[in-house]
């Protein structure tokens, strides 16, 4: 076991996981852009990935959602090996995404990038998500009849993670939430992912290049470089190295 595996196991909470992460490999052609990663989030987590940009953190997070699917290794969800099933199987098994760049439905008005998110499993509950979304989004509620293209960054990522919940997810996969985004709204953001996880219990998996904001959120984190994590920890452990400050946390306390 690798130093980074072993700080992991150490670091993880006892019970079985609902999304294991073990030896995973993925290329792109002949590019090895993932290297044997392990991690794993427990039911009720939020557990955050942090690293440099071109680390590979999107790569795990598109490899858990089925494209790229991973050469070698496995990856299971709630006991089940999800390793080669297609991506529209695995978003139909209560794992949602907001991906990185948000990437709403541009032409499509708030309201139907939320049917849509909703279509994903089933419309039963429709209403009473909706309005869960709006307590949580007011600003979505005021801009229901508008394009989506046409919402700022912010309220185009307030959509993103709308439409995500509104299939009502066991677990959440936030990629890059804060990107580009203007301090006070990342603030907001990193709240109301905090109250759905303190409140609901979601359990969120987040891969962040805000290391100080993701690390303060999350139960645990994993630091990946070069597709490999290299350490692991709870997010109060890895905020108090002095190499993960270096690295990662210089400018980034807002």
């Amino acid at each position: 076991m690798s130093e980074g595996s072993a700080a992991a196991a150490a670091a993880a909470p006892a019970g079985e996981p609902l999304l294991r992460v073990s030896g995973v490999k993925t290329y792109y052609g002949k590019i090895v852009a993932l290297r044997g990663v392990d991690m794993e989030v427990h039911p009720g987590e939020i557990v955050t990935l942090i690293g440099a940009n071109g680390a590979g953190k999107s790569t795990l997070m598109m490899t858990i959602c089925g494209s790229p699917q991973a050469r070698e290794g496995t990856i299971t969800y709630d006991g089940l090996d999800i390793t080669q099933m297609p991506t529209h199987e695995i978003t139909r098994m209560s794992i949602a995404q907001s991906p990185e760049g948000r990437r709403i439905f541009p032409r499509m008005t708030v309201m139907e990038n939320l049917q849509m998110g909703a279509s994903i499993t089933d419309m039963t509950h429709f209403d009473k998500d909706l309005k869960r979304v709006f307590e949580l989004f007011p600003i979505l509620a005021k801009r229901k009849g508008q394009r989506g293209g046409t919402l700022s960054g912010g309220e185009q990522q307030m959509l993103a993670i709308a439409r995500a919940l509104m299939s009502r997810p066991k677990l959440l996969l936030l990629d890059e939430p804060s990107l580009g985004l203007a301090p006070l709204v990342v603030k907001q953001i990193f709240e109301i992912i905090h109250e759905l996880n303190t409140n609901e219990g979601l359990t969120v998996f987040l891969v962040e290049q805000n290391a100080y904001h993701a690390l303060k959120l999350a139960h645990r984190g994993y630091v990946m470089v070069n597709g490999l994590i290299t350490m692991s920890g709870t997010g109060r452990e890895l905020l108090a190295r002095d190499d993960v400050k270096a690295a990662y946390l210089e400018g980034g306390a807002h």
